[in-house]
């Protein structure tokens, strides 16, 4: 009787602990579950188990380490300069370019300091808050001045062009990677002088040929002197091109160019620059039609306009197709807080729209860009064969336009007529209009 006793309380004390471990293993389970993998389908013993969970998760953090190790060296490595902040804009990280671009040396890794306390520039600064409040990428150009404690040091110091892009990241950080744009800036300087320096030079030659062009016409018979008229024409075109580049040299050197103001009516203007062009446009049976109120009266430069109107309607007569119309609208955009009927209203927006091949979407931002020049066969396919001659202009009229507009301190923009097909020049002139007359 008493082995029976025994032998039962053997069993019960195994069947306890039996149940003590499958109950303790269960709940390891599910500590372990999310540290498990869908291909190991052998079970271990808890202390193993335990042990291998714990290795992979120092693999898998050690691999973290090393991959953000090998994104700082990359950073560090670009040619672009890379900051991040978090979302009280105090500095996270910069690589060493960051630090070169915006003076950064004196900034050591895990210092808490707002950025706008290192750099003073405001313009980053609400780049980086209008980012993190659209949650969307952003674009800025703009001109950084390094500030220094030292005043001897801060005049050595020269502005920088700046372009900044912007990106949202999580927990309202956000990172920005910066591009000095001043070596371009500075080549592009550098070359605009060394042309207009040779254009200086090429004024005095040009002039001595025509001088013996036109002494040869006079002495030559036919069928010579046809020869003599086709090297007068070339000749001339570096002339215009010689005086085009002067000429948007010196407005680009003075963008506040002197203005001789006089009161214009708006109307009567494009009449005249259209009667001057009229020869090229029946040649195509062009036609051009208004549409804004009769009477327009504005205050600009009558000479720096009439430029503009010239440029503008000479390439849509270029480039339109035969049988077509040119439209010209004008309307009168209202200034909050500005009555329509007022004498100093203040807007005026001007269209010229042709029915052309228009604009390839990849030559839109460069179009007012000197010398700029599209794609060759895209253009050919709106463009005569009599008339492509006429097309081989100098490259310079449309940026001799913006300028024009700019010290009229407007604005142009070219785009594509969603109707038409064909190019779209916007003009937006504010502050001339003096009054509109039914």
């Amino acid at each position: 009787m008493l082995l029976l006793g025994f032998c039962l309380g053997i069993a019960v004390s195994f069947g306890f602990w039996l149940w003590r471990q499958l109950h303790l293993n269960h709940a390891w389970d599910g500590v372990l579950l999310p540290y498990t993998f869908p291909n190991l389908t052998v079970a271990l013993p808890l202390v193993p188990r335990l042990w291998r969970t714990i290795s992979s998760a120092q693999h898998r953090q050690q691999n973290l380490r090393q991959l953000w190790q090998n994104y700082q060296d990359l950073l560090d490595f670009a040619p672009l300069g890379y900051l991040q902040v978090d979302e009280e804009n105090q500095l996270l990280w910069c690589n060493q370019q960051a630090k070169e671009i915006l003076y950064l040396q004196r900034w050591q890794p895990g210092q808490v300091r707002l950025l706008l306390e290192l750099v003073r520039s405001y313009e980053l600064d609400q780049l980086i808050e209008k980012t993190r409040n659209c949650q969307k990428p952003q674009v800025q150009d703009w001109i950084f001045h390094p500030s220094r404690e030292n005043a001897v040091t801060m005049l050595r110091l020269k502005p920088l062009a700046l372009r900044a892009s912007t990106f949202p990241l999580p927990k309202s950080q956000v990172g920005v990677f910066l591009e000095n744009r001043q070596p371009l800036l500075d080549l592009h300087q550098e070359r605009d002088r060394s042309f207009s320096d040779l254009a200086h030079e090429l004024r005095t030659p040009l002039t001595s040929i025509r001088l013996v062009v036109e002494t040869l016409q006079n002495r030559l018979d036919p069928p010579l002197a046809r020869w003599a008229n086709n090297l007068m024409q070339e000749v001339d075109r570096l002339i215009g091109l010689v005086e085009s580049w002067l000429e948007l040299t010196q407005m680009e050197t003075n963008p506040t160019m002197q203005l001789n103001y006089e009161i214009v009516e708006l109307r009567s203007l494009i009449t005249s620059v259209w009667e001057t062009l009229e020869p090229l446009a029946q040649r195509h049976q062009l036609t051009i039609a208004y549409s804004f109120p009769e009477s327009i009266y504005i205050r600009v430069d009558k000479s720096r306009m009439y430029q503009v109107f010239v440029n503008l309607l000479d390439n849509s007569i270029k480039y339109s197709p035969p049988h077509t119309t040119i439209q010209i609208a004008a309307r009168i955009e209202a200034v909050q807080g500005i009555s329509i009927d007022s004498p100093n209203y203040q807007f005026l927006e001007i269209n010229i729209i042709d029915s052309g091949i228009g604009f390839a979407e990849e030559d839109l931002p460069h179009v007012f860009e000197r010398f700029y020049r599209g794609d060759k066969s895209r253009s050919s396919l709106s463009i005569p064969e009599d008339n492509s001659a006429a097309v081989s202009g100098s490259g310079l009229g449309l940026a001799i336009v913006k300028q024009i507009i700019l010290a009229h301190k407007g604005t142009i923009r070219a785009m594509n007529h969603h109707e038409t097909g064909g190019a779209w020049m916007q003009i937006q002139l504010p502050g001339i209009v003096l009054a509109v007359l039914s």
